[in-house]
């Protein structure tokens, strides 16, 4: 079983969201949360596998709730909920440590094949959106200035794989874009995690942007 914890101020929303998840055989909801202190006392007390995290809510919002929820309970995944109209916050909530974003008109198989994908250890969500949404938010943000230092431990490879995990490619892409198998590169992305001491995919991504080996402005 899937324990879930769900935190939005609109109780209309959150009990939606809540029913769809319920509906599932695997999942649990073990929490609701109306705003973020609610939802980091929930994580405290039931470390859950998934927090679905609302940004805006009153008290503490849900970029506070995600970082604090990321050094009290490592092992639970936060997905965010977000527009398109509100980019400026899906940057900010991936650095504080969420595992991806859904976007708050998505469809009811698509929440619950993201949570399930999230605890499954695969992070990367919609990845065309994750890219687009990163790239947008750091063009409205001062240049970075490229600094390879923090990926010096990579291999050349290894910084390879991370480029087209920026791209939002899937393993099974990766490898046919690097001509290897895909199990190479299940341990390449495994390495890398592993040398530069993230979570997941998610936040490999954050990390080639603010890196400056990926730039949103040029071609990948």
């Amino acid at each position: 079983m899937l324990n879930v914890v769900v935190a939005d101020d609109q109780a209309l929303v959150r009990d939606g969201l809540c029913m769809i998840l319920s509906s599932q055989p695997d999942i649990t909801v073990v929490a609701e949360a109306a705003d973020g202190v609610e939802a980091v006392a929930a994580a405290r007390a039931h470390h859950p596998d998934v927090v679905l995290m609302d940004v805006r809510m009153p008290n503490l919002d849900g970029i506070g709730a995600t970082r604090e929820i990321s050094a009290c309970s490592p092992a639970t995944c936060v997905l965010v909920l977000t527009t398109f109209d509100l980019d400026e916050y899906v940057y900010d909530a991936l650095r504080a440590g969420a595992s991806g974003f859904l976007l708050k008109d998505m469809h009811r198989t698509e929440l619950v094949a993201a949570v399930r994908t999230v605890a499954a250890g695969e992070s990367l969500l919609a990845p065309t959106v994750t890219r687009r949404l990163i790239a947008d938010v750091l063009r409205q943000r001062a240049p970075v200035v490229a600094t390879l230092t923090p990926l010096a431990a990579l291999t050349p490879r290894e910084l390879d794989t991370l480029r087209q995990v920026a791209r939002g490619l899937s393993n099974a892409e990766i490898a046919a874009e690097l001509f290897v198998t895909e199990h190479t590169v299940k341990t390449h992305v495994s390495s890398l995690l592993s040398k530069l001491g993230l979570r997941d995919r998610v936040q490999a991504v954050v990390v080639a942007y603010e890196s400056g080996l990926v730039r949103p402005a040029t071609p990948l």
